[in-house]
């Protein structure tokens, strides 16, 4: 077979019902199309004039009316654009997809630019078909000497094109809606979806009732010439005259938005106002971010903070998506970052690749600059607070926090920039950045290295058995091969040593129920040691994050462990004497409690009113979080048992000395089962179970203690 080229032949008949079907998700949007295609069509005449191929009247003001009529079940869009002729109605309307918008500023590409044109794909007046039996146009072009055109189709590929009545320049679509759509010429109906798509375009739009009986009441000196006056009404004393007149078109927009402007010309009221009447939220936002770009793209906009109810699992906010002042969408997630869904605002990109229905984004790596974008703004304005500003930034941070550390858990490049921007609050109320967390711990190790230094020198540096144990004192360690022969280090364990000094591990103890952790806190105060209060769950896979990315920093919750701090001294040899103690407890604490293993420590606390308390290392705690967080159903977060978990005896308590002398006696099993619960109830609520026993024990106490 010989090569043969040719092209696609399109079948309208086929290809016609699928762009009324399909080419649309939402019916309503019929509106939004046809109103765009009008405020372009005006757009060229204004930009016509500018160009001196046309001359506009003095007193001509750009305007679209919306008419709608419930009994013919009727709306009628109409413009005083540049209008079009026969030969243009058959281009632009009766062949599919040829952009009048695209035609124009290709004709005029070297003297107008794009940037205020809507249209580009010559498809949106195709969207009436969606919900009418009939369209009709009614036009007439600008140019000198042109007739009127009348145009019409009932939904099919055929159409008729005569000659019109229209004697002012201009287009108005008609459009005879199908019994499924007859709801779109109810007035209240079409201003929704209007204030929903048309808010903020670039021509002001009028709606209105045909023949509406309505009325509204003027002041006389209001009167305009296209006002129809019903009558004048009785004048009050020391009042202006009234007027009952037809009810005018009720303005529907607002065509020089807020976000349009710039930063310099907007106060603080301005931008309350946008907000309240954009999201109906009537609670003061916290701040907001102003967007303001024209390179590398053209992006201007608004973002708010609401205040965040952290209460609430599921938060979202709203921001609107917006195209040369059109509504595309509402939270958009290719081109708005997904932890900034959490904001209320505005973003208007003319420089958006839409698809041709212009209701989603084709996806492409200009979509993401622009995210990225947002997203660097965004942390700029916060660090910048906290610099310039840290009291205010301060107050905000309860209400941000959640927001800016999911920010930091779903984008790197924001965490990175955010870093040093993260609050936390100490045990004092008092916010404190993570470099100022670091110099409190950094000044902790340096306070502990001279309190050792201090009791070494007042023992008389002094060495034996019965020696204080001190922690500052240098431990030698010798380097063996595998065959346990000393290795020469050859002089370079200095280096070293210098290289781990300067790597040297940051603690950041931290708190996340202060009132359960209410002893331990109290602990730490005593000590002098300094913690934050990280209460909710998202702090957990946060702090986990920074640690990974700021190495040899790591955050332990306060009842992790016990430091030297919080014990007495104690020689070595009593030391070994304590822990023979706690094994041979142990034995005693986990047949009371009928545990088969429990992990007893036995140490001098330096607070002798607390008998007991439980710690759990950091790794493990979180290992129990992350199964609670993760679990599936059946899955049982038991498994861990209690590893990791220590109970631990004060030996300076009564009441542990009781237990240590008295091993054997009749009421042992009952106080340690108390002190266990009891040190449990400080580091994490009882289950059900438990928690009866512990009531039921304490009456039994209670009763012992009354005979």
């Amino acid at each position: 077979m010989n090569t043969k080229t040719g092209n696609f032949s399109i079948n309208s008949e086929n290809i016609f019902p699928i762009i009324k079907k399909w080419l649309y998700s939402d019916h309503d949007i019929f509106f939004r199309e046809l109103i765009s295609n009008s405020c372009d069509a005006i757009t060229k005449l204004k930009k016509l004039e500018m160009m001196g191929e046309h001359e506009i009247a003095d007193d001509w003001k750009a305007k679209i009316s919306v008419v709608v009529c419930p009994e013919e079940k009727s709306i009628a869009i109409s413009d005083n654009g540049l209008g079009m002729t026969a030969s243009e109605v058959e281009e632009y309307i009766s062949q599919i997809a040829f952009s009048g918008a695209t035609d124009f500023i290709e004709k005029y590409k070297d003297k107008t630019n794009e940037e205020q044109i809507i249209g580009h794909f010559g498809l949106g007046f195709y969207s009436s078909f969606m919900v009418a039996d009939e369209v009709r146009i009614d036009t007439l072009s600008y140019q000198a000497g042109a007739e009127a055109v009348h145009w019409r189709c009932d939904g099919g590929t055929e159409f008729s094109m005569n000659s019109g009545d229209r004697t002012s320049v201009g287009t108005t679509v008609t459009v005879f809606l199908n019994d499924e759509s007859v709801a779109f010429s109810n007035e209240y109906r079409a201003r929704e979806v209007l204030k929903k798509y048309c808010s903020f375009m670039p021509v002001e739009i009028f709606l209105s009732k045909k023949d509406s009986d309505d009325t509204q009441t003027i002041a006389a000196s209001e009167l305009l010439d296209s006002d129809t006056v019903i009558e004048e009404l009785e004048e009050k004393k020391d009042e202006e005259k009234k007027l009952k007149i037809r009810k005018r078109p009720e303005l529907l927009n607002e065509i020089n938005p807020l976000w349009m402007r710039h930063p310099n010309e907007c106060d603080r009221e301005e931008y309350l106002t946008f907000y309240r009447s954009v999201f109906q939220d009537y609670k003061e936002p916290l701040f907001w971010i102003h967007l303001n770009m024209d390179y590398p793209f053209n992006l201007k906009g608004i973002l708010y903070f609401p205040k965040i109810n952290v209460d609430y699992e599921a938060i979202e906010g709203v921001i609107k998506l917006y195209n040369n002042q059109v509504f595309i969408a509402d939270n958009i997630k290719e081109v708005i970052p997904e932890f900034l869904l959490l904001l209320k605002g505005v973003i208007d990109c003319p420089d958006l690749p839409l698809n041709v229905s212009r209701s989603a984004l084709q996806n492409d790596g200009f979509v993401q600059k622009i995210a990225d974008y947002i997203s660097r703004k965004v942390a700029d304005k916060l660090a910048g607070m906290c610099k310039v500003d840290k009291e205010e930034y301060e107050k905000h941070w309860r209400d941000i926090a959640p927001f800016i550390k999911f920010g930091c858990l779903r984008d790197d490049k924001f965490c990175d920039k955010m870093t040093d921007y993260i609050l936390f609050e100490n045990l004092d109320g008092k916010y404190l950045t993570l470099p100022e967390c670091l110099e409190i711990a950094k000044t902790d190790i340096d306070e502990d290295e001279d309190e050792g230094e201090a009791a070494n020198k007042e023992s008389g540096g002094k060495k034996g058995d019965d020696e204080t144990d001190d922690s500052s004192t240098p431990v030698i360690a010798e380097i063996v091969d595998e065959d346990g022969n000393v290795i020469e280090d050859g002089g370079e364990q200095d280096e070293d040593d210098d290289e781990a000094a300067g790597k040297e591990e940051k603690v950041i103890f931290y708190v996340t129920d202060p009132v359960q952790q209410s002893q331990y806190i109290k602990m730490f105060r005593d000590a002098k040691k300094d913690a934050v209060v990280l209460p909710h769950h998202i702090d957990q896979p946060f702090i986990s994050q920074l640690e990974s990315k700021n190495e040899h920093i790591t955050f332990k919750r306060i009842d992790a462990d016990l430091t030297d701090d919080f014990k007495s001294k104690t020689t070595k040899k009593a030391a070994k004497a304590m822990d023979k103690q706690a094994e041979e407890v142990g034995k005693t604490i986990a047949k009371a409690l009928k545990k088969d293993k429990i992990n007893v420590k036995i140490e001098k606390l330096k607070n002798k009113k607390i008998s007991a308390m439980i710690t759990l290392t950091e790794e493990s705690r979180r290992m129990r979080d992350m199964a609670k967080t993760y679990a599936m159903p059946g899955f049982d977060t038991g498994m861990f048992g209690q590893e990791g978990e220590t109970l631990v005896l004060n030996a300076n308590h009564p009441l542990v000395q009781y237990v240590l002398d008295n091993k054997d006696y009749d009421n042992v099993n009952l106080i340690c089962e108390q002190l266990y619960d009891l040190a449990m109830l400080q580091h994490s609520p009882l289950e059900a179970e438990a928690m009866t026993k512990f009531v039921a024990r304490s009456n039994e106490i209670m009763l012992l203690l009354a005979k």
